[in-house]
This record gives structure tokens, sequence and C-alpha cells, in this order.
């Protein structure tokens, strides 16, 4: 283990994001906060520090506890991180995914185009 590892290496080993390159592009974009302010992606991560980040719409909040040298397994992760996100979060995440997902009976095929023009005039509110 080493004492400091960079943000951006730290966020993708335990599996916040897919990548490094789109854990530093978020970093660039100022969605990865500590103490409300945007760090870079070469910010030194010590462990006890708390970060807010935003992923898609998901505004998540996290405590380092360890810091891994390699990517860790998903079994792993919470040996290297506190999910500190409010419950209210992830059921605001999944009432926006029912909200917009559609349903079909099965067999109708693709909607129509009229029928198509119904959904987006009806989402549209």
């Amino acid at each position: 283990m080493e004492d400091t590892v960079r943000i951006d290496k730290w966020l993708w080993a335990v599996r916040l994001y897919k990548t490094r390159s789109q854990a530093s592009d978020a970093c660039k974009a100022g969605k990865v906060k500590l103490g409300g302010m945007p760090v870079k992606s070469s910010h030194e991560v010590k462990v006890g520090e708390v970060y807010e980040m935003t992923i898609e719409q998901l505004h998540k909040v996290v405590e380092v506890k360890a810091l891994p040298h390699n990517r860790v397994g998903a079994k792993l992760v919470p040996d290297f991180m506190n999910d500190l996100t409010p419950a209210e979060e992830y059921e605001r995440i999944q009432m926006i995914r029912q909200y917009n997902f559609e349903r079909r009976d099965r067999g109708t095929g693709r909607p129509t185009k009229r029928e198509r023009r119904d959904l987006d005039e009806f989402k549209a509110g």
C-alpha cells in the first residue's frame, strides 16, 4: 500500500468509474469535490477524506477507508470506501428510471409513428 494515490486512480480502483480516463474527465469537469471545492485529477487522496461526486444523475458521497494500489474486485470495494450517499438519492434515481421506462405488451412490436408522437407528447407534459 502507498501513502497517497491520485484521485482519478482511486475512483477507478474502487469502481466508481469504468475507466481511469472517465474518472479524470469527471475531475476536469468539476464533478468530483472535496469540501465543496472541485479537485484536479492529480489530487492526492488521503484516508478519512469525504468526496462528493456526480455520476450521471446520481449525487454520490463517499469516504476513503483505504488506498488500493490496483483496481479491486467488486466484493472488496467496501474495504476501501464507505458509501455515505443518502437513501433518498437512490430512491430518486429509481423513480427517474421507472418514469422513463416504457412498457409494451409482448408481441406488439415497435410503436408506430403516431404512437411514438403520442408518447413524446405525453412525456413533454
